[in-house]
C-alpha cells in the first residue's frame, strides 16, 4: 500500500482538496502512476506553512510517523500565481531530511492555467516542464475537465 502525504500552498490554505482527492480516485495528474487496483491512502493533508516554507521543516516528519512512504507537492504550488519559487528546495529538503520520495504535483493541471501560463516567460524560465513534466503531459480533455 502507498501511503501519501499531501503539501499544499498556504495561499490555498482554506482548499477542502477536492480536485486532489478527485485525482487520487480517478488516477489522474500525478496520482497516474499509481495503478487503479493498488491501494493508496492519504496520511496527512497541511500547508507548507506560508513562504519561505516553515511546515516543511516538520510536516514531513508527521506524514512519516503515519506511514507516508511519498510525499506530493500538490499542483496548486505548481500553477498558483507566481508558481512555489521554492518547489526544488522543498523536494531537495523533504527528500534528504526524512527520506521520502517526493512528487510534484496531485491533480491536473487546469487547461486554463496552462493556456495562461504557457503565454508568460516565467514558465520558461523556471524550468516548470522539467519539474512538473508529467503533469504537462496529461491528456487536454482531462485538464479542461478540471477547470
Amino acid at each position: 500500500m502507498t501511503k501519501i502525504g499531501i503539501i499544499i500552498c498556504a495561499r490555498y490554505k482554506d482548499c477542502g482538496g477536492g480536485k486532489c482527492f478527485r485525482a487520487l480516485r480517478e488516477r489522474v495528474g500525478a496520482f497516474a502512476a499509481y495503478p487503479p487496483g493498488e491501494e493508496v491512502e492519504v496520511v496527512g493533508y497541511s500547508t507548507c506553512g506560508g513562504c519561505p516554507g516553515g511546515n516543511v521543516e516538520y510536516v514531513p516528519a508527521e506524514f512519516k510517523k503515519n506511514g507516508a512512504t511519498v510525499v506530493h507537492l500538490a499542483t496548486g504550488l505548481v500553477v498558483g500565481y507566481p508558481p512555489c519559487p521554492n518547489l526544488r528546495r522543498f523536494k531537495a529538503f523533504i527528500e534528504a531530511a526524512f527520506g521520502l520520495p517526493v512528487v510534484i504535483g496531485t491533480h491536473p493541471i487546469p487547461q486554463k492555467y496552462m493556456d495562461v501560463h504557457a503565454r508568460l516567460p516565467f514558465w520558461k524560465e523556471s524550468r516548470m516542464e522539467e519539474l512538473a513534466g508529467a503533469l504537462m503531459e496529461e491528456d487536454p480533455k482531462i485538464k479542461t475537465a478540471y477547470n
